[in-house]
């Protein structure tokens, strides 16, 4: 079997910040890295539950909602993968600034109840609205050439296809 594309890149090497991974049939997958592989530190199952919720909640509301795919959350804990359609590398940094801040906000987990939720007793509003605070600051810490190099590898993307 081919490798995915997510296990040809060496984890040793990937740090916390926001990455083009692939495009693939016009969808873009970004991995949002919270925590660098293998160092153990991990996001715990409570706080990644409750992120995946918070976030793809948030985002499938924006402004944006049309040209979100999918956010969910690394089997690793080590982050999450977002799929859009119609966004630019720049346009989706944007946007997740903007949700992982509205998360801060939230009062509650949704979609939490029994009845909206397999495993609803798995939730951490507190823990994960740490973790979020933690990657927002990762966001806005980016600096030029990191930018500028992800914005690079998605227009390489673009033209190849």
């Amino acid at each position: 079997m081919d490798k995915i594309p997510s296990f040809q890149k060496n984890h040793d090497l990937l740090q916390p910040g926001f990455h083009f991974s692939t495009l693939q049939s016009g969808i873009t997958t970004y991995d949002l890295r919270f925590k660098k592989p293998n160092a153990g530190d991990f996001i715990s199952p409570a706080a990644l539950h409750s992120i995946e919720h918070m976030l793809a909640t948030i985002l499938r509301n924006s402004d944006k909602k049309e040209d979100i795919i999918y956010f969910g959350p690394m089997g690793c804990r080590t982050g999450f993968y977002l799929l859009t359609v119609n966004l630019t590398y720049n346009d989706t940094l944007l946007l997740l600034k903007k949700a992982f801040t509205d998360a801060l906000n939230l009062s509650e987990v949704p979609g939490a109840k029994k009845e909206e939720c397999g495993n609803y007793l798995e939730h951490d509003l507190e823990g994960a609205k740490k973790e979020c605070k933690l990657y927002l600051e990762i966001l806005e810490s980016l600096d030029k050439k990191i930018l500028a190099e992800e914005r690079e590898k998605e227009n390489i993307a673009k033209e190849r296809r």
